[in-house]
């Protein structure tokens, strides 16, 4: 079943990843505003849910999310963590960077002890409004599903110009500051392997976390019904093989199934 995310707040929902996790989608609450088109993507397809309605202002976002946290606090619950996620992705938001300041002030008063995440596609990592803003998060998850460019195209479908060594170097200008986020997949799209967990995809993405050296990486496979219906998720035992790769480079990792 493909999900579109009210708009702005929503959850909370218990990730896998992050646990006890209070959602903030900067996107139009009808459809999705991605400069990716991911065969896996949750939100299915950009062009069956192409939004009518606008993305929710800077003071809707305060608003609704402070609301929510005092509503929670009554009912003495707090989030574990803020998320941004949704229909897209957040930091195409014009006014991302202030959107940011304002959730730390609100996570600062209502549910100190919360982490302000961002779940990203890394595509506009370049702009340094946007690095800059990431680096004011606790947990910014940058997306690296491999280096590939014809798997990239193939696979995670760039809506425009993606120029993966551009985003990788924009990752290491991060100085370590940044999570990588990886999904890996096998089965089959438009009757080509996407499988992505072979050493010919694995050995040169290890690579990239040498150069980018991430404080985590988390690696993960397929958790709900997929937009492209021939995926199938990632053995266990395979992605915790890789996970062991990872760590063998001195970096931290999570592994998902």
């Amino acid at each position: 079943m493909t999900i579109i995310y009210p708009s702005p707040i929503f959850g909370p929902v218990h990730s896998r990843r992050l646990g006890i996790s209070l959602g903030i989608n900067l996107l139009p609450a009808d459809g999705k505003v991605c400069t990716f088109d991911c065969i896996y993507c949750e939100c299915g397809f950009n062009c069956d849910f192409h939004p009518h309605q606008p993305m929710p202002t800077r003071e809707a976002v305060a608003s609704g999310l402070e609301a929510k946290l005092r509503q929670m606090a009554t009912a003495g619950s707090r989030p574990d963590v803020l998320t941004f996620a949704g229909n897209g992705e957040p930091t195409l938001h014009p006014k991302f960077p202030e959107i940011i300041d304002d959730t730390r002030a609100l996570r600062d008063r209502y549910c100190p002890d919360a982490k302000v995440s961002v779940l990203s596609n890394a595509t506009q990592v370049l702009r340094p409004e946007v690095r800059e803003a990431l680096q004011r998060v606790d947990n910014p998850i940058l997306k690296l599903d491999t280096i590939d460019p014809d798997y990239i195209r193939r696979v995670d479908r760039p809506t425009g110009h993606y120029d993966v060594e551009a985003i990788i170097r924009g990752m290491c200008a991060m100085q370590g500051n940044c999570i990588v986020q990886t999904m890996f997949l096998g089965g089959l799209s438009q009757g080509h392997d996407v499988t992505n967990t072979s050493d010919r995809y694995v050995q040169p993405w290890l690579e990239a976390l040498r150069r980018i050296a991430p404080r985590q990486v988390m690696i993960y496979t397929i958790d709900r019904e997929t937009p492209d219906h021939d995926l199938v998720k990632a053995a266990p035992e395979v992605l915790d093989a890789i996970g062991a790769r990872v760590q063998a480079l001195g970096i931290p990792c999570s592994v998902s199934y």
